[in-house]
């Protein structure tokens, strides 16, 4: 981000007496000017006084020193003691090193890269992988993320991943700059969106057809042969072959993830003109082609295909598509200030709220993005009212917005654990803590967006809630993952004295000795009972399951195993609780709106 982006206002400060209903800040009437002199009226009374002190003990002057600083000292204990000792009403602590904690989780994205792997990175039981990945197609596709504990890369989490983490950037890029991540994250971020660009094909002048890569390496299903599936090996010992899943513009959902990533990485990359350009034009042109829906261009999701998601199914299976298009057409919007793709995403809200289905609903994650959409959408309206036509849409997604805040909090639309974690989508088998960290930084970034706006809070129904039970809430469930629950267990590794030890990871469960492991000698590793030889630092894992129960044991991912989404929300959450300095919330509230005009 630009230095002009920073959340520091150098505007004089304006006074302000009240807000109006699009949220919009009004002159103070102090402020305003009249046309009285009486100002330039000479007062009748002196201004000026003489005093004359004289001191007959100094004994007792001397004395008097003494108690009245001892009073101010006194006080000033007092003050500090009250600030700094813990509050009983407040059940999770502020005490959790969010500092440590960030750095950690991104250094999760670091043990996952594929490719000509960076020597200067402080992973230190990684190197080069993958490196004929694509090598049938044009370009190849070396390089992304291995998405979980396996060898696979899959270019919907990775778009995901990408996305949520330049929002992030664009948001609190103060934050990150002052605990000296930034650097870092951007990185990642380049990381990914750079195989991005590889996995798009854009039509030619032949062929108005496109081509987008989903998948690297293919999973076999007959038995027989070394695939990532039934192979526990490192990615740098990799020797089978690894073929690609291709797609076309049918594949919606993927495309508009993509695009979305695309687009928010270029607004983190503006300094950078050739390269921010080149993101946002790609962008266009696949938002074009997968907007199309016509005899030619069907629209659907990417793993109802078998050539293009049908293995992806059976770990992420898109259950619609109308969320990501809606999804790729704001950022699309923040990218290029053409209020056209914001049309197109106000246009298509109704019906992907249709399409969403029950067990989504609440939650954001790789495969719903209606929730950050709608904060996003009330951004727009507090900090840039756009106006006609757009206000009576932004409207409705402000009301919205507060209606999923206030579910979080009530406790009556979602069930908790007995260690206090929302149970978003109690049926599904991977652990709850990846939806509670997300549903964390929408509830804390949210609520930075209102104490801009002066606001004290939100109400829905009959039920009120400040601004600080959001961020009670919001770090309830960070400080949950972090080590606050029953089992006193930090499911990020690597934080804390308790943590897990067995993680269901190929390359950190296998020594870096220098020596390359067959698919045979690497089963070995993911039987053995030792813990894993190598920290895989700052991964979350899937955590606990509804009843608190959690096995560390590496042969059962359902507890165990990290992935690049799921790591994607825990830094979103720390990085939005992590204290700025005193005289800022540390969120930039103008950054994203550099291609918007001011109405």
């Amino acid at each position: 981000m630009s230095s002009s982006s920073s959340g520091v206002n150098h505007n004089p400060v304006e006074y302000v007496h009240s807000i109006s209903q699009a949220g919009r800040l009004l002159p103070s009437a102090s402020q305003w000017k009249t046309n009285s002199n009486y100002d330039s009226l000479p007062s009748p009374y002196s201004k000026s006084f003489e005093y004359e002190l004289l001191i007959s003990d100094k004994k007792y002057f001397n004395r008097f020193l003494c108690i009245s600083v001892t009073v101010v000292l006194l006080i000033v204990a007092i003050v500090l003691l009250v600030h700094f000792l813990p509050h009983k009403n407040q059940r999770h602590g502020r005490s959790k090193n969010l500092t440590l904690a960030l750095s950690q989780a991104l250094l999760f994205f670091d043990a996952q890269k594929s490719g000509n792997y960076p020597s200067n990175s402080p992973v230190k039981f990684r190197g080069d992988s993958g490196l004929q990945d694509g090598d049938s197609v044009p370009g190849g596709l070396v390089g992304g993320f291995y998405d979980s504990g396996n060898n696979i890369k899959f270019s919907f989490t990775t778009a995901y991943t990408i996305t949520l983490l330049s929002w992030t950037v664009i948001e609190y890029h103060q934050k990150y700059s002052e605990i000296g991540e930034l650097d870092h994250v951007k990185d990642i971020i380049r990381w990914g969106s750079d195989y991005l660009l590889q996995v798009f094909v854009p039509p030619n002048s032949s062929s108005d057809s496109i081509t987008i890569y989903s998948q690297a390496r293919y999973v076999y299903i007959q038995v027989g042969g070394d695939n990532d599936r039934n192979c526990w090996q490192r990615p740098e010992d990799m020797s089978y072959t690894r073929p690609v899943s291709s797609c076309n513009s049918t594949a919606s959902d993927l495309a508009g993830e993509i695009v979305a990533a695309l687009s928010a990485a270029s607004i983190v990359f503006e300094e950078d003109n050739a390269y921010s350009k080149q993101l946002v034009e790609t962008a266009e042109i696949l938002f074009k082609a997968s907007t199309k829906n016509d005899m030619d261009h069907g629209q659907g999701t990417y793993t109802s295909s078998e050539t293009c998601g049908g293995q992806a199914r059976m770990f992420y299976s898109s259950s619609g598509f109308k969320d990501e298009l809606l999804w790729g057409g704001t950022w699309l919007f923040f990218a290029t200030g053409n209020n056209s793709y914001l049309q197109y995403a106000m246009d298509h809200f109704r019906a992907a709220e249709e399409e969403e289905t029950m067990s989504e609903k609440g939650i954001f994650s790789w495969n719903n993005k209606l929730t950050a959409n709608l904060i996003l959408m009330a951004r727009i309206l507090y900090f840039r009212d756009l106006g006609f036509p757009f206000g009576e849409g932004l409207g409705s997604s402000s009301n919205a917005t507060n209606l999923l805040i206030c579910s979080y909090l009530s406790q009556e639309s979602f069930d908790r654990t007995s260690g206090g974690l929302i149970l978003l989508n109690p049926d599904d088998h991977d652990g709850p803590i990846k939806f509670a960290a997300t549903a964390s930084f929408l509830s804390k970034l949210y609520s930075d967006y209102l104490e801009l706006q002066l606001r004290s809070g939100i109400k829905c129904n009959s039920d009120d809630f400040s601004l600080e039970m959001l961020r009670n809430f919001a770090r309830s469930q960070v400080n949950y993952i972090l080590g606050d629950n029953p089992r006193k267990m930090s499911y990020m590794v690597g934080f804390g004295n308790h943590y897990p030890t067995h993680v269901h990871h190929r390359a950190a469960s296998i020594p870096w000795d220098g020596r390359s492991y067959s698919c045979q000698e690497g089963e070995r590793w993911l039987q053995s009972k030792d813990q894993n030889p190598n920290i895989l630092y700052g991964a979350m894992v899937s955590g606990p399951d509804n009843f608190e129960n959690f096995l560390n044991e590496r042969d059962q991912p359902r507890f165990t195993q990290p992935s690049l989404a799921s790591n994607a929300g825990l830094v979103a959450a720390l990085v939005a609780l992590h204290d700025s300095n005193v005289f800022s919330l540390g969120i930039d509230p103008n950054g994203i709106f550099q291609k918007i005009d001011s109405p």
